[in-house]
């Protein structure tokens, strides 16, 4: 009966120090919410960044993602007929539900990536889905042609050449 007590405690023990090892401060800093708030500039001169798949989470707010406007525009004006899922103008990306375009007879949807702030069509990913799976490539090409297209016609009548 000694012997379980005392095998309890350490494994508690033993838990509660792993749990203590977890978050520890090891950089040597000030926690963030005592320590003198940097510019990004600041931060890129002093020490080397390290990145991780979370800096999204702890985006400055004098950092901006740059999407084309044209782009983003025209996607959502030749998908229209798609309903808006979600939209994330930080990083360009359009979620559209199932819809059947005019005078078809098959649904589909669309995720728009647009990932470069140029009128360009390296600048634009477009992925389709029908119900029955994944739709051809000649079919998503035309509709990223149809939205380069419209893009092209916005940034014209925009007069900004």
């Amino acid at each position: 009966m000694k012997f379980g007590k005392t095998l309890r405690v350490s494994v508690i023990g033993a838990i509660c120090l792993s749990l203590a090892a977890c978050g520890g401060n090891r950089s040597g800093k000030a926690p963030a919410s005592t320590a003198r708030t940097t510019s990004h500039k600041e931060e890129i001169q002093g020490e080397a960044t390290k990145s991780s798949v979370f800096d999204f989470l702890n985006a400055k707010p004098d950092q901006t993602v740059q999407v084309n406007r044209y782009l983003w525009t025209a996607s959502l004006d030749v998908l229209s007929f798609l309903p808006v899922q979600s939209v994330d103008p930080f990083t360009g990306v359009i979620v559209t539900g199932y819809g059947t375009p005019p005078g078809g007879g098959r649904s589909y949807r669309a995720t728009i990536h647009i990932k470069d702030p140029a009128l360009d069509a390296r600048s634009l990913n477009v992925a389709l889905q029908s119900k029955g799976g994944p739709v051809s490539a000649s079919t998503t090409r035309a509709v990223e042609d149809a939205i380069l297209s419209r893009a092209r016609q916005l940034r014209i009548a925009d007069g900004k050449l």
